[in-house]
């Protein structure tokens, strides 16, 4: 059965207008790439996981910043370089996913390829902050195996495209389980209208979490069919979203913004568990910030806190992140694991 976006399932969540793609690359300049890996290691071992790069521009991230913010919902996961990107209120690398022991190999692959396009770092410049996320694929995944290399995050950031992204079981979500069943990559877009002005909103995540009796299947009028089994053994799980915006916002309104991405989390059923590590990673394609400058002082334009259209950025990003959560059930396809392990899609049919 060829995956369909939950809107084509007659599921719609929100109000807002959605994205001609709908997908995180309605944000103008916003690249996605993803290497999968699904092959056999030997016996009952079997490499069932990915890499996924979110490119806020096609340009050189690192001569041309932008701005960035972080928010953890619950923190029993492990990033890289969400202190940086916080204290300066800049992301100045590709945005990596992939799973929890794939994040040295993924993180090394990245400084590779943007050592190779700045010689200056290190060197005549200071070093430079990689952002990399993870969730944990095991019950599908060898994970000990380590079978991410660097060669994947180089091969995922030079892939990156700014068409609509697959989605599902693709990247870092190959190996993914959400509600006990197939989870991963999910995507979704918004657009808010405010007189002249026009704004885009994009989301996407990599769901790895929850258990089958918490998702709101009702609030979506789904009928579950008992037949397809759930994966029995779920655990706490973790979720990482990405969220992009061209609207012109500060660190601090970015920061404000992925606080409500916890909104849509929990209408599909989370409640941030405790093992659970919930990360979200915000940035504005508005301001590109040179790395580069002998100006002692910068403009930048930036939104009101206390004009009406907050309240409609706030609504947006809950809309965005439910949906795409939905998305990433909804795309998924039957996987097979390590031990033989299978996990099945959400039975929305």
């Amino acid at each position: 059965m060829v995956p369909k976006k939950i809107r084509q399932r007659g599921i719609v969540v929100g109000e807002l207008p959605v994205g001609k793609k709908n997908c995180i690359t309605d944000v103008e300049g916003v690249k996605v790439g993803h290497i999968t890996i699904d092959s056999s290691l030997g016996g009952e071992e079997y490499a069932c996981t990915g890499v996924t790069a979110i490119l806020p521009h096609g340009g050189n991230l690192f001569r041309d910043k932008v701005v960035g913010a972080s928010y953890v919902l619950n923190g029993f996961g492990k990033t890289t370089g969400l202190v940086q990107v916080n204290e300066l209120g800049l992301i100045e690398s590709p945005i990596m996913l992939t799973n929890t022991f794939g994040i040295p190999a993924v993180m090394q692959g990245t400084l590779e390829y943007m050592l190779e396009r700045n010689p200056e770092i290190g060197e005549s410049t200071g070093t430079i902050n990689i952002v990399v996320g993870e969730c944990n694929d095991s019950r599908l995944n060898s994970i000990r195996k380590l079978p991410v290399q660097t060669k994947d995050a180089i091969a995922c950031i030079q892939g990156a495209s700014s068409e609509t992204s697959p989605e599902g079981a693709v990247g870092a979500g190959k190996g993914m389980i959400c509600f006990g069943y197939k989870g991963g990559i999910g995507s979704s877009s918004r657009i808010i209208h405010n007189k002249d002005k026009i704004y885009k909103i994009g989301c996407m995540v990599l769901s790895n979490f929850g258990r089958k009796e918490e998702f709101q299947a009702s609030r979506y009028k789904v009928n579950e069919n008992e037949n397809v089994p759930n994966f029995p053994k779920p655990a706490d799980g973790s979720i990482m979203i990405v969220l992009a915006t061209d609207a012109p916002l500060s660190n601090r309104q970015l920061m404000r913004l992925a606080k409500r991405c916890g909104i849509g989390l929990g209408r599909t059923g989370s409640h941030f568990s405790n093992g659970s590590g919930d990360v979200v990673i915000a940035f504005s394609t508005a301001h590109k910030i040179q790395h580069n400058s002998e100006e002692i002082a910068e403009t930048r334009l930036q939104l009101r806190d206390d004009h009406p259209i907050m309240n409609e950025f706030f609504q947006g990003v809950a809309e965005v992140t439910e949906e795409a959560i939905l998305n990433s059930l909804s795309q998924a396809v039957v996987t097979t694991g390590r031990n033989g392990t299978i996990v099945y899609p959400y039975p929305f049919e």
